[in-house]
């Protein structure tokens, strides 16, 4: 099935690898102008490349999702060069396992900068774009890529769930906000549960030297049986997820969670 986006412009941060480059790339194959924000500048210009060989539209620019500066000049240059702005995908984020007693504040703080204070500029700036009177000035669709690690708790994940915890309430009051004061802009948030990434495959490894598991065979034999559908997932079930949410097929969806954890969360 083709969902058409054809005519928008999408901004996705932390769209160099993994989820934000699967997101990325289907966004393109169904029309849209992508631009593609990342710290990780070789791997980000390397999506890039790769959707424009495939005729999409894409660029990228380098931004710190920490930093309000940037957030102004990467949604400016978005604008300019694609000429609106209509999907903000907040997926830029970092994970750190530690024990709660052992946990580092400078660690702490840096996370929080990533995943949760860069995620409220994301929705700062691009509501100021996205609403009437705006520079782009249409309404639009913000995703924020949460996770299972927001709903449930998780031994040695306890600075991570915080974090996703806060993507999860932020998007609700951002959705209500947004809609009452007839901005047209809705906001929902998505719950991966493990993906076959670099963060993801790094969690396991993290999982066994905090002694979570025994060993790497021992952690995915018994993190697999907690997904009923039988596997864990790959990223584009979660980019299908966020296509559904960026398309007009979404139009009467704000304020809600897409849960996409093969069954996780529901034992």
């Amino acid at each position: 099935m083709k969902i058409d986006l054809s005519g928008k412009v999408a901004y996705v941060s932390g769209g160099a690898a993994g989820i934000g480059a699967a997101i990325a790339q289907i966004f393109a194959e169904q029309g849209a102008s992508v631009a593609i924000g990342d710290v990780q500048a070789e791997r980000g210009e390397a999506t890039a490349t790769l959707i424009r060989e495939n005729g999409g539209k894409a660029m990228f620019i380098r931004h710190d999702a920490a930093e309000e500066a940037q957030w102004v000049a990467t949604l400016a240059r978005t604008i300019d060069e694609f000429g609106g702005l209509d999907i903000l995908v907040n997926n830029a984020a970092i994970e750190q396992t530690c024990m709660i007693a052992d946990v580092e504040f400078s660690d702490v703080q840096k996370l929080i900068g990533i995943n949760v204070t860069g995620m409220i500029l994301g929705h700062k700036h691009a509501i100021r774009a996205m609403r009437p009177g705006g520079p782009a000035g249409k309404g639009g669709s913000i995703i924020n890529l949460s996770s299972v690690s927001g709903l449930i708790g998780t031994p040695g994940l306890g600075v991570y769930t915080a974090s996703k915890g806060a993507v999860r309430l932020f998007s609700k009051s951002a959705a209500v906000e947004c809609g009452r004061l007839g901005y047209g802009i809705r906001v929902n948030s998505i719950y991966p549960g493990l993906v076959e990434t670099d963060m993801g495959n790094k969690l396991v490894e993290d999982f066994v030297k905090l002694g979570v598991f025994s060993d790497r065979a021992d952690a995915l034999q018994q993190m697999l049986a907690g997904y009923p559908i039988g596997r864990t997932g790959v990223p584009a079930d979660i980019a299908n997820a966020a296509l559904f949410l960026a398309s007009d097929l979404s139009s009467w969806v704000t304020g809600t969670e897409i849960v996409v954890d093969g069954g996780m969360t529901a034992c």
